[in-house]
């Protein structure tokens, strides 16, 4: 019978997306791993593949699409031997596993029998770190470390509304959370966060400005999904996250001078920046001050046991955060090979979301724009950002004598949740001492 090929989640967070391009027609025979579509997401454009063979008989959904929501049916796959008749009063939304069938609803809250899983998803894209494979996600456990009992289509209803299952009472048998608990845990739960929303539309501010502007005195320019997705989350992260700052100065004459001589006797093709500096002077602060490397997750710190430093790179209309995965592992001329490749792929939309989320901290350097000085927000689920500023000449007083030295200003953004003042000030104080002084660096 015929088989919905469905919008597939590209990451954990997307919930909708623009079907850029289709590599297939009607008509067309497709075997397991060919590209069928190109797909694209607020910050990347990725490749979907077939995992079945067939011939596509309907394309349900045409190019350049927006706001496509994850598991709907955007084709239908005909089996062999299947001809267009086989179309025929089939509806392929009553195949998606966000629509179930009443008679598969009934059969997930059977406790005792086995049910059938609906269709699997008939896409797929390339393995990340955060793929679930389109499986209903792990049962979670309470605070006690019991494991929450929940039937699969509860737990995977769960997923899609972002409804914590540890905070539902069951009332199938033996207290299992059935499809009925979270329709009322939906109702009475607090609105999903920003990040997650299925919404098309970006915030809407408390005073609409259009009501002081008359008509024909400005253009207004509609969000793309980008710009939409950074005005929820940095919102969410100002309103949810307790931000406070700490400033410090570091002095960048060794620095400097340890760049040149490097680039000097650097390999062709090898140039080191100020930035790549930057991000290994954090990435061994946090291995000096594990205590730093945290994420905030409710009742728990999540202490990561690796330096995944995230840069900001400027695109056309927003930012991205892609991410050196390990960085206290890696030398100054591997750092500076990674973040130049992320940057152009960044640039052209070509990451994968495993190479932008996550991460365990963020560097943003706005020197080279002149700016001296300036905070930066939180990117949930981190919980610091460094924000750098312009290295230039300042006088300095050194044994009471005035000096001129290369300055330059950065400023932590903490999440107080996470990371009070005194452990906020030991990460710089070690941050400092690698600035100042590259070799240390080398140990």
């Amino acid at each position: 019978m015929p088989t919905p090929i469905l919008m597939p989640a590209l990451s954990p967070t997307m919930e909708e997306g623009t079907l850029a391009k289709w590599h297939v027609k009607k008509g067309d025979t497709v075997s397991a791993g060919d590209v069928i579509a190109e797909i694209e997401t607020d910050k990347a454009t990725m490749e979907v593949e077939a995992v079945d063979e067939g011939t596509i008989g309907k394309i349900l959904v045409g190019e350049g699409t927006e706001g496509v929501a994850v598991n709907k049916p955007i084709a239908v796959l005909l089996e062999e031997g299947e001809g267009e008749d086989a179309l025929e009063g089939y509806d392929a939304s009553n195949d998606a596993p966000v629509t179930p069938s009443k008679d598969a609803e009934a059969e997930a809250e059977k406790p005792a029998e086995k049910k059938s899983e609906p269709k699997p998803v008939k896409t797929e894209t390339k393995k990340s770190a955060t793929d679930t494979g389109g499986k209903a996600p792990p049962a979670p456990e309470n605070a006690k470390g019991a494991r929450v009992f929940a039937s699969p289509l509860a737990r995977r209803i769960a997923s899609q509304q972002g409804i914590d299952l540890t905070a539902v009472s069951g009332s199938g048998p033996h207290g299992r959370i059935v499809k009925a608990d979270l329709e009322g845990a939906a109702r009475s739960a607090p609105k999903k966060a920003a990040g997650a929303s299925g919404s098309s539309q970006g915030p809407m501010p408390s005073i609409d400005p259009r009501a002081f502007y008359e008509k024909g005195t400005y253009e207004e320019v509609p969000l793309d999904g980008m710009r939409k997705t950074i005005a929820r989350r940095l919102t969410q992260s100002m309103q949810e996250i307790p931000h406070f700052y700490l400033t410090i100065d570091c002095e960048l004459d060794e620095l400097l001078t340890a760049r040149k001589k490097l680039n000097e006797e650097a390999g062709e093709g090898v140039k080191l920046s100020v930035n790549d500096f930057l991000i290994r002077a954090a990435a061994l602060a946090l291995t000096k001050v594990p205590d730093a490397n945290v994420s905030f997750a409710g009742n728990a710190l999540l202490k990561h046991k690796s330096a995944d430093i995230g840069i900001a790179v400027a695109l056309d209309g927003g930012l991205i955060t892609p991410i050196i995965r390990g960085a206290e592992k890696k030398g100054l001329a591997e750092i500076s090979e990674e973040a130049k490749s992320l940057a152009a792929r960044a640039r052209d939309k070509k990451l994968k979301p495993a190479e932008y989320e996550g991460g365990s901290f963020s560097i943003s350097n706005l020197g080279m724009f002149g700016i001296k000085h300036f905070t930066g927000v939180i990117n949930p689920p981190q919980a610091a950002i460094l924000a750098v500023g312009k290295g230039e000449e300042r006088p300095v007083v050194k044994n009471g004598k005035l000096e001129i030295a290369n300055v330059m200003t950065v400023t932590m953004s903490c999440d107080h949740r996470a990371i009070d003042g005194a452990l906020g000030a030991r990460f710089l104080e070690a941050f400092k001492s690698f600035v100042e002084y590259p070799a240390r660096m080398l140990l």
